[in-house]
């Protein structure tokens, strides 16, 4: 009898028969509220009208025209349509399927432009599983360990966490920039260093937002160095912050950007921008894939971007998320466990400590199996499993909203009884 890999384990017991909006219907009968978004996947919700019309229109045209053999209109179109969200300058594109692939595509454009051998990443990211994107991640051993040796020419820099540290902000930014400094100085020359990659909010790394200050530090060096400032907007784009982009934030400008997560409500696709003067410098076949731009996920992206524009999920994002994020912390204010709320927009989190403030994933895993005992469906990150995401569909009302928090209050509640 054949079987999926035992590794593949689900946060939840859910057998999912049919999604719609921001809800989940279990093949128990029983109807979840879905905030996990297919990690972040699902941005328009599940089964959003347009998005299914433009699939249906397309997979009864054309599904699959492979993009180094012929050119297709649902291509071209989108190539079109991202020139109206990307920042100025990022004007050419190069499509894959998936996150990992997209970093890869994004690292071998670096080092190819420059020259260089090294990339610096950040300390909690998370860029993907395949070797090269492996080798970048350091969000948790899970990702990296029983296959190395790893991908060399990686330089690890902090990020600027401050309640890991247990530092006010300023002070955390202050040690991340000097640390970059320091590795400048003794680990990876300037002239030895391609790139550095960051994400705008770590993901997997705990949901915990960069800042003001450190991006514009790091833009301020690459510039002074010649060294390429790639932001990994996989799971922070498409709205999710309450901006289009997570970087729009903090007033920072990317050389290469990395995209995919919500840009397609779920068809694979993902994909880098950046200036057409930087992609030239690629080698002639460095790119390309079978499935890449696919034309069905290219008419999915075609309507996300429709749906995100004319239902104002962008605007929603932030309004949804202050809404969320304060009924969070008023749980939190009540739960002496629970020792941080962070994250922008419909991107938040909460973070579980034990009395001496060290992470307690303990609770945090019991919190996250009596939420689907209530009907809400979360996620875990965080390297030490004690972080408890919610990633809700960027159409998620007030209703929903409060719903959600009923539930995540009823959860900590019961799994902190004493």
């Amino acid at each position: 009898m054949t079987q999926l890999s035992e590794h593949l384990r689900q946060a939840t017991p859910v057998v999912a028969e049919r999604g719609e909006g921001v809800h989940l219907f279990g093949a128990d009968g029983r109807r979840y509220l879905d905030f996990t978004a297919g990690i972040g996947v699902t941005s328009t919700g599940h089964c959003h009208p347009k998005v299914v019309a433009a699939a249906q229109e397309q997979v009864a045209t054309l599904i699959h025209g492979q993009y180094t053999t012929v050119m297709h209109r649902p291509l071209q179109r989108l190539i079109e349509r991202l020139g109206d969200v990307l920042p100025a300058g990022l004007d050419s594109l190069f499509f894959v399927n998936s996150g990992s692939e997209a970093v890869e595509a994004a690292l071998r454009l670096a080092r190819q432009a420059t020259g260089r051998p090294n990339v610096v990443v950040c300390h909690g990211g998370f860029h993907g599983r395949t070797v090269a994107a492996a080798s970048m991640t350091t969000s948790g051993t899970k990702v990296r360990t029983g296959f190395g040796p790893l991908m060399g020419g990686v330089v690890i820099t902090p990020f600027p966490h401050a309640f890991h540290y247990g530092w006010d902000e300023e002070t955390a930014t202050r040690f991340a920039l000097r640390e970059f400094d320091q590795l400048l100085q003794t680990v990876s020359d300037p002239d030895d260093t391609a790139a550095v990659f960051v994400e705008p909010v770590l993901g997997e790394g705990g949901y915990v937002p960069a800042n003001s200050a450190f991006l514009q530090g790091l833009r301020e060096r690459a510039d002074r160095h010649g060294i390429l400032l790639v932001l990994d907007e996989i799971q922070t784009g498409v709205g999710r912050t309450g901006r289009f982009w997570g970087h729009e934030h903090f007033d920072v400008r990317p050389d290469i950007l990395i995209t995919a997560k919500g840009l397609a409500s779920g068809f694979p696709l993902s994909g880098i921008a950046a200036p057409a003067e930087l992609m030239h410098r690629a080698r002639p076949g460095s790119q390309g894939g079978t499935y890449g731009g696919n034309a069905v996920a290219c008419a999915a992206a075609l309507a996300t971007l429709d749906v995100v524009e004319e239902e104002g999920l962008v605007a929603n994002a932030a309004a949804m998320g202050a809404r969320l994020r304060a009924g969070l912390e008023e749980v939190a204010a009540k739960t002496p466990g629970i020792g941080d709320v962070r994250g922008l927009g419909l991107m938040l989190a909460s973070e579980f400590v034990t009395e001496a403030g060290e992470p307690d994933a303990g609770t945090a895993s019991k919190v996250l199996r009596t939420s689907v005992e209530e009907g809400l469906l979360l996620l875990p990150c965080g390297p030490w499993g004690n972080v408890v995401r919610m990633i809700p569909p960027l159409i998620v009302d007030a209703a929903s909203i409060d719903e959600g928090l009923r539930a995540w209050s009823a959860a900590v509640a019961a799994a902190t009884a004493r």
